[in-house]
C-alpha cells in the first residue's frame, strides 16, 4: 500500500513539475529576411565599431539554445514571405503568395496564435510594417492572395485577438478593388468590433487602461507620410514609434490579466526591406533594433523565467548578403558613416531638387554626400569611385526624366543607390540579388522548454514546438 502511495505521489509531483515547466508566456520574434549572415554581420559590425576583430553578441544570439531551419515552400525552393509566414504560423507548407490556407488556396489552416486563443491565452500580433503584411497576416488571415489587404483586415477582426500593433492598414477602404463600390472602412469596423485605436505610443498609454481590445498604430501624421511601415531605425526621429515601444505596449496590454498567460508575435519587418534594396548599414541597424525589442521581452522573462519562452527566428534570407567580398579583411566600420537609409537619402535629394528648382550644383550634392555617407571626410574615395558618383550626378541632373532604381519596396534616386553601392563596396559587404534566397535561417530560444529547439529543423516545426512548449491543444 505504501509502495502504491509512493508511486502515486511520484507521478503527481512529476506531472506538477511538467505543468510548471510549460510556457505560460510566449514571445515569438520573426526577423523578416534575417538570415545567418545578417545576424553575424551585425555582430561583426558592432565589434569593428570598438576597433576589434570578432563579434559583439546581440542579446538573442546568447540564448542557450540555437539551431537552423530550412525555408522552402510547398511550391518553390525559394519562399516568399506569405508562404514562409504561413509555415511559421501554422506548421503547414503552402504556395508562395498564400496566407493561412493550404496550397489548394481554399482549405483554411489555423495558426499557433489561434491555438493559444482557443486555449484561453491572450494574444497579440505586432510588426514594424503594416498589420496586413504577409508575416503578421499569416497568424490570423486565410487568403489565397496576400495582396487582398482589405480582406486580410476583415480576417483580423474575425480572429478577435486582444492586441494588434503596426504602422497602419494598407487599404482600409478597399480602394484597391476599383469597382466603384463604397466599402465600410476598417477603422469603423474595428471600433464596432470593440477595439480601441491608439495613434502612437503616448496615445496608447492614455487609452490602454480602459480598453478591452487594442489596436496601436503610428500617429496619423506618420501614416500620412508612409502608412506601409514605421521608419527605419537609422532614420528614426523623436516621436517616431519604435519596435521596442510596440513590444512594450504588447506586454503591458496582454499583462492585464497575467493569470491567463499570453502569446505575442513581434516581427522586425524592415530587415527584409533593407535587404531587398541591398542597404548594408540599414540592415545592421534593423537587426540591432530587433534586438532592442527582444531586450524588452527579456526584461519580462527575467521576472518570470520559469514560465516564459522566447523564440527568435526568420521567415527567409533576403539578398544573399556576403560579409567579405574577396579579400581577407573586413571594413564594416565604414558603414558607421552612413547616417540615413537609401530611401531617406532619396528624400534629401528630392528636397534639394525642390529647393534649387532641379538646378542642384555638384558642390551641393557633394556636401549632402559628405553629411550622410561620410564621403571625402571619414570615408575616402578613389578617383574611380568619385567618377562614378559624378557620372550619375551628370545624368540625374541633365534635365532629362530621372529613372529611379527600384527594389521591392522602394524607388530611389540613382545617386542614393550609387552612394549606397560604393559604401557597401568599401565596407566589403556583397549582395547576390535583390530578392530572397533559400539559405538557412537561425533559430534561438530561451526559457520554459526551450531545450526542444535543437537540431536542424524545418520552419513548419517551429510553431508545433511552441505549442508543445506551451501545452496548446490543437
Amino acid at each position: 500500500m505504501k509502495k502504491i502511495s509512493f508511486i502515486i505521489s511520484f507521478l503527481f509531483v512529476a506531472l506538477s513539475s511538467l505543468q510548471a515547466q510549460q510556457a505560460k508566456y510566449v514571445f515569438y520574434f520573426i526577423g523578416d529576411g534575417m538570415g545567418v549572415n545578417q545576424v553575424q554581420g551585425t555582430e561583426m559590425y558592432q565589434s569593428e565599431l570598438k576597433g576589434e576583430i570578432g563579434i559583439t553578441p546581440l542579446l538573442f544570439t546568447q540564448f542557450p539554445y540555437s539551431t537552423i531551419a530550412t525555408t522552402f515552400s510547398a511550391t518553390n525552393g525559394v519562399t516568399d514571405s506569405a508562404a514562409a509566414g504561413t509555415a511559421l504560423a501554422t506548421g503547414n507548407k503552402t504556395k508562395n503568395g498564400a496566407l493561412g490556407v493550404k496550397k489548394d488556396l481554399t482549405t483554411e489552416i489555423n495558426s499557433v496564435a489561434s491555438w493559444a486563443k482557443a486555449n484561453g491565452y491572450r494574444v497579440g500580433i505586432s510588426t514594424s510594417v503594416s498589420i496586413d503584411h504577409a508575416t503578421p497576416a499569416a497568424f490570423y488571415a486565410h487568403q489565397g492572395n496576400r495582396s487582398n489587404y482589405y480582406k486580410v483586415g476583415l480576417d483580423l477582426i474575425e480572429a478577435n485577438y486582444d492586441f494588434y500593433s503596426a504602422a497602419d492598414f494598407l487599404d482600409p477602404t478597399n480602394a484597391k478593388a476599383k469597382d466603384g463600390k463604397t466599402y465600410p472602412n476598417l477603422y469603423d469596423l474595428t471600433k464596432e468590433a470593440g477595439y480601441t485605436l491608439a495613434r502612437g505610443y503616448k496615445d496608447y498609454l492614455k487609452k490602454a487602461k480602459k480598453a478591452d481590445k487594442m489596436i496601436l498604430f503610428q500617429t496619423e501624421e506618420a501614416s500620412t507620410q508612409d502608412r506601409s511601415s514605421i521608419p527605419y531605425a537609422i532614420d528614426r526621429k523623436k516621436g517616431d514609434m519604435s519596435l521596442a515601444e510596440i513590444t512594450r505596449a504588447g506586454i503591458n496590454f496582454l499583462s492585464k490579466d497575467l493569470s491567463k498567460g499570453f502569446f505575442l508575435m513581434v516581427e522586425g519587418g524592415k530587415i527584409d526591406w533593407a535587404c531587398h534594396s541591398n542597404d548594408g548599414a540599414t540592415v545592421f541597424h534593423e537587426v540591432m533594433d530587433l534586438d532592442e525589442a527582444i531586450k524588452v521581452a527579456y526584461e519580462f522573462y527575467s521576472q518570470h523565467p520559469d514560465e516564459t519562452l522566447i523564440v527568435v527566428t526568420a521567415d527567409h534570407e533576403t539578398g544573399g548578403i556576403a560579409i567579405g567580398t574577396g579579400s581577407y579583411t573586413l571594413n564594416l566600420q565604414a558603414l558607421k558613416a552612413q547616417k540615413v537609409s537609401e530611401a531617406a537619402f532619396t528624400k534629401v535629394i528630392n528636397n534639394l531638387r525642390a529647393k534649387y528648382k532641379n538646378q542642384v550644383s555638384w558642390e551641393v550634392i557633394q556636401q549632402a554626400l559628405k553629411e550622410n555617407f561620410g564621403f571625402w571626410d571619414t570615408v575616402k574615395l578613389s578617383e574611380k569611385q568619385e567618377a562614378r558618383l559624378k557620372a550619375v550626378y551628370d545624368k540625374s541632373f541633365s534635365n532629362q526624366p530621372v529613372v529611379l532604381e527600384k527594389s521591392l519596396y522602394q524607388q530611389d534616386e540613382p545617386l542614393a543607390a550609387e552612394a549606397k553601392r560604393i559604401l557597401n563596396s568599401i565596407a566589403t559587404v556583397g549582395w547576390t540579388s535583390g530578392g530572397h534566397s533559400a539559405g538557412y535561417v537561425p533559430v534561438f530560444a530561451i526559457g520554459a522548454n526551450a531545450q526542444i529547439f535543437q537540431e536542424r529543423m524545418d520552419n513548419t516545426e517551429i510553431p508545433e514546438k511552441i505549442a508543445q512548449a506551451a501545452g496548446y491543444n490543437h
